[in-house]
């Protein structure tokens, strides 16, 4: 029986609601808010768009980590040694520009050759035998050099340049990202408006129809004193006061889920709200605007932009890449000691240009080119998708309009019927089971009339999420 049946609009999903904030944890109450002060709060306070805000941030400084590249990158670098390896150290001398002869061991050269020249034949032969002293076993030694290198790519085949694009692209992506999700929110706090508004709307009839009830039941027991009523009637009639008791009871309680529901969109705890009607207006359609705003489309586009930049990036593979660096710095046994009179310099060129690879840069074109074919279909695919889901919403609507219409004839004649049968029992013409079967098609042509008007603001909401630009946060 229709009026067994439980309410079924506003009530949302567990998984939501049981991630809401209890209420003691939000802020002050809000009372008699508008629609559009509860749209201005939605963007500045839902923490979704706040956490889908963070992620364009991340995606803006991913772009600018692209366009670094392009300016190479410039280390300073500071080394402190000490060592009494032959190598290092004469090494150390060479960079510090204080490497002598005496190193190499010329004083000790020049006294077996002074002695072999008095007649010394065995200085003579320690001469060219002797490995020198100071440079096999030199005493340790204390560098410090500080070294600035600086490296910058010249030609890279464009690969910084489309790697920017792609970047850059993928910003003004999660940008649309973004939007969608706003107008997602926006679509879910416009419905709960809605939602509530209907739920008063149907509260407000069935207590005009609570109050039918009890003066019916004040009727039948004025009857059953004159003897003109059984008392089956008048448990009849209380019975089906219980029944629209709990109905009411039930419309309430999805009253009370769809203001929670508001909260927790507004991250704010709403009280009472300024009651919208309950039709939604019919927005205007335009087929060429629909395919130039739309954000689906609008993403579908800009994907396949990012695939031809794809593309180019591949074939960036196939050129050479020419680079140029330079270093500049100084060396010490003292810490910045003399550094103009000891420093030095090396600058160059690189070029480098791959032949072979097995074929991989081919293949990876090749699959690059295939996939900007299959995202140019995707993209006429959301386009006449785009299109035939709005011609689908705005012919589901229109019959929707016509059942409304139809609904409120239905629920004016149901109610008048009512009124005679209602009439007609206290003239002894009627039983009281048909007063209350005409009332109870009252009852099922009111809820059918709340569920067709919801259904119907629904897909309103929905074609005005397809036909939204998207609006800035």
């Amino acid at each position: 029986m229709i009026l067994k049946k439980s309410l079924t609009l506003c009530i949302v999903p567990l998984v939501i609601l049981t991630s809401m904030l209890n209420a003691d944890e939000l802020e002050a109450k809000i009372e008699n808010l508008s629609l559009q002060n509860a749209l201005e709060l939605v963007k500045k306070d839902n923490l979704e768009l706040k956490i889908a805000k963070f992620t364009e941030q991340m995606k803006a400084y991913e772009a600018k980590e692209a366009e670094g590249h392009r300016y190479g990158k410039l280390d300073v670098t500071l080394q402190a040694i000490r060592s009494n390896s032959a190598g290092n150290v004469f090494g150390f001398k060479l960079e510090s520009r204080e490497a002598t002869f005496g190193d190499f061991g010329a004083e000790e050269f020049m006294n077996n050759m002074g002695a072999a020249q008095q007649g010394d034949m065995t200085a003579a032969g320690r001469m060219y035998s002797d490995p020198p002293e100071n440079l096999n076993n030199p005493k340790a030694r204390n560098h410090f050099q500080t070294k600035f290198s600086y490296m910058v790519p010249l030609y890279t085949g464009g690969k910084l340049t489309q790697y920017k694009n792609i970047t850059n692209a993928l910003h003004t992506m999660s940008k649309l990202d973004t939007s969608k999700l706003l107008n997602e929110k926006i679509f879910q706090t416009t419905k709960t408006f809605y939602d509530i508004s209907l739920v008063d709307n149907y509260i407000l009839n069935l207590g005009s129809i609570i109050d039918n009830i009890n003066r019916l039941d004040e009727i039948v027991s004025n009857m059953r004193e004159e003897g003109f009523a059984k008392e089956i009637d008048q448990l009849e009639v209380q019975a089906r006061k219980a029944e629209a008791m709990s109905m009411l009871s039930q419309a309430t309680f999805n009253r009370e889920l769809a203001y929670q529901y508001l909260s927790f969109l507004m991250n704010s705890d709403v009280e009472s709200i300024q009651n919208v009607s309950d039709m939604a207006p019919m927005p205007t359609v335009v087929k060429e605007e629909v395919q130039k705003i739309n954000l689906d489309i609008r993403k579908a586009k800009l994907g396949l932009e990012i695939t031809d930049m794809a593309v180019k990036l591949q074939e960036s593979n196939f050129l050479p890449e020419v680079g140029a660096f330079g270093e500049y710095g100084s060396a010490d046994d003292n810490l910045f000691n003399e550094f103009l009179d000891k420093d030095s310099y090396t600058i160059g060129v690189q070029a480098k240009w791959n032949l072979f690879n097995g074929g991989i840069d081919k293949n990876n074109l090749e699959r690059a080119k295939v996939e900007n074919m299959k995202v140019h279909e995707q993209v006429n695919l959301a386009k006449r998708g785009i299109c035939l889901k709005v011609r689908k919403t705005m012919t589901e609507i229109k019959s929707e309009n016509a059942e409304i219409k139809s609904l409120e004839a239905q629920l004016e004649f149901a109610n008048r019927v009512y009124e005679t049968y209602q009439a007609q029992y206290q003239e002894g013409i009627s039983s009281i089971s048909d007063v209350l079967i005409k009332q109870s098609k009252e009852l099922e042509v009111l809820l059918k009339l709340l569920t067709v008007k919801n259904e119907r603001n629904t897909k309103i909401f929905e074609l005005n999420s397809i036909i939204d630009k998207g609006d800035e946060i």
